[in-house]
């Protein structure tokens, strides 16, 4: 097992919070004990698909990261689905290990093995390699050094639920099985307009590969199971036999929309495999025995208040998102995340537990010597209307009181503020708002536009913001300026979203989430009981945008992506502004 630590010296000229004296004043009143790791002059943190530049950190917490094992990949997918040229570009960027049965069968009857004179007399004869024969020799394959070093990519096999069953006897197990949805006219289009190059061996598609000149078009040749009977009959023996085997693998399995260009296939297809590989290398210091098997998603999130294993993992989680964002570029940014302990609107003491994530944070860029200026909106409104939101009263006070660290990090790094553009200094690097939210009849945009205003392209970062539209007893809030209101909350790009997904009108059981970090895909997950009673989630569908909740009840549902239906069933209530 391969593993390594990694750290980061602060370059920047700008001084560390860590550089100053320690301060002769007694420490603030811990409220909550910070669960950042100091470094006095390094940051520890993990290593991520790109690569992170010094000017911002992505942890304040030393980071171990593990290889445990490489990545072990099964592909299914109808004739003409584009199979093989996915298996080709997996194999080019992970450097997995190729096993096709086709080509184990022919490499052991050349060889001629025991295993392939036993294949070889079935062949001659006529008949199916018997699965005894074939398992044993995708068995040893996988035996081989360079498979157990390098990991695997299994190509359309299994093909029925008995081999699955077999291999499973053997303890052989995907991390993800991937299955390549085409619709059936376009399988049997690509099919039959395929042609073959005897000379050269190359393929082409009369419509959408046609030949580079008359000479090599003039000895094109159609292969003899292109005909449209033949491949209509393939994909019914290919329909039934992965059917079978969805059961084996259904808490693996990705369907993935393969009717699109092979660029956009493998994109989707490249995020999958980069996100396993990223979940068993992330692993803290602090890490506890259950997070090893959390696959992306913590367990029990319904049982509050959440363990500090639980509430670090997002912190984390966040933390590497808002830094990936920035570093490319990005200065509006929102993240919006509501398991139970971050979402206040459930309980007003769980404000405490988001002060946490402002905390981490903060500490986190004040460690590389950025100025951060953590943000309250004040209250709202004249007179009577004068106000602020229930769930940030007493907020400004509750980070005033918490544990900053030991030197002066509260009042020269980290800087407390209200929202509006006479907030924003010129030493000020980057502004963190927390839950910038609308009241009954008051509206926190203008505020907010003229802070985002006076930033410039300085980083401002939205905690689970709340920007849409509240009624007033005139509805003036509801008519005045809205859709410019509207448009501009949009301008601030997720670069974090958790959701847990429940039955309709209720906050029990947890069925699913979803999650979305900056940069990659929208992850879909499905929440399982296993037979001792654990629970784990399960991803089951990726997306470019945002789902919608038809999108959602689909991938439940197990329909594919060209199917579609009005919103309906347990999903139905997310139609109603969820989302």
């Amino acid at each position: 097992m391969a593993s390594l630590s990694l750290c980061s010296a602060h370059l920047s000229s700008t001084p560390s919070r860590s550089s100053l004296p320690t301060s002769s004043l007694s420490p603030p009143l811990s409220l909550f004990p910070s669960p950042i790791i100091r470094r006095n002059s390094s940051i520890f943190f993990t290593v991520t698909p790109r690569q992170i530049p010094q000017t911002y950190p992505t942890s304040t917490s030393l980071v171990r990261c593990c290889v445990k094992e490489p990545l072990k990949v099964m592909i299914s997918g109808a004739p003409a689905s584009g199979k093989g040229t996915q298996c080709e570009l997996i194999v080019q960027k992970f450097g997995l290990v190729h096993i096709s049965t086709g080509d184990l069968l022919r490499a052991e009857v050349s060889s001629g093995t025991e295993i392939g004179k036993k294949a070889k007399e079935f062949m001659n004869s006529g008949s199916l390699v018997p699965d005894e024969i074939v398992i044993a020799m995708v068995a040893g394959r996988l035996s081989r050094e360079d498979a157990k070093k390098h990991g695997w990519l299994l190509d359309g096999f299994p093909r029925t639920f008995a081999q699955a069953q077999s291999l499973d006897k053997l303890n052989v197990k995907p991390d993800i099985f991937l299955l390549l949805d085409v619709p059936d006219d376009i399988l049997i289009d690509r099919c039959v307009g395929r042609r073959l190059d005897p000379v050269t061996g190359k393929i082409y598609h009369i419509k959408s590969y046609p030949p580079e000149s008359d000479e090599v078009k003039a000895r094109l040749a159609i292969r003899p199971d292109d005909t449209e009977e033949k491949v209509k009959a393939r994909l019914q023996i290919y329909k039934q036999n992965s059917e079978a085997i969805i059961s084996a693998y259904s808490d693996v399995m990705i369907n993935i929309d393969a009717n699109r260009p092979r660029e956009m296939v493998f994109e989707e297809t490249k995020t999958l495999l980069s996100q396993i590989n990223l979940n068993r290398m992330i692993k803290t210091d602090k890490a506890s025995p259950a997070q090893d098997n959390w696959r992306g998603i913590p367990t029990r999130l319904n049982n509050i208040p959440h363990s500090r294993d639980i509430r670090s993992y997002f912190y984390e989680d966040v933390l590497q998102a808002t830094v990936r964002s920035i570093k490319d570029g990005n200065t509006r940014l929102r993240v919006d995340i509501n398991i139970p302990e971050l979402n206040p609107e459930m309980d007003v003491y769980r404000i405490g537990t988001l002060m946490e994530l402002v905390r981490t944070l903060a500490l986190s860029f004040a460690d590389d010597g950025k100025r951060v200026k953590v943000c309250v909106q004040g209250s709202m409104g004249e007179g009577a209307l004068a106000g602020m939101p229930l769930q940030l009263a007493g907020t400004r006070k509750i980070l005033e009181y918490m544990d900053w660290g030991d030197d002066e990090t509260l009042g020269t790094f980290v800087k407390l503020g209200a929202i509006g553009g006479k907030e924003v200094d010129e030493e000020d690097d980057i502004f963190i708002l927390v839950a910038p939210q609308n009241a009954v009849g008051n509206c926190i945009i203008d505020d907010l536009q003229a802070m985002t205003s006076a930033a410039g392209k300085r980083p401002v970062v939205l905690i689970n913001p709340r920007l849409k539209d509240l009624p007033a007893s005139s509805g003036i809030m509801q008519t005045m300026g809205r859709e410019k209101r509207l448009e501009y909350a949009l301008t601030f790009d997720n670069c974090y979203v958790f959701r847990l997904l429940y039955y309709a009108g209720t906050q029990y059981p947890i069925m699913g989430a979803l999650r979305m970090s900056y940069p990659y895909r929208y992850e879909l997950y499905k929440r399982v009981t296993e037979e001792n009673g654990k629970e784990k989630y399960v991803l089951i569908s990726t997306y470019s945008e945002r789902p919608t909740p038809d999108q959602i009840n689909d991938a439940f549902s197990g329909k594919s992506r060209e199917e579609s239906k009005k919103p309906s069933g347990i999903w139905a209530f997310l139609g109603s502004g969820f989302f």
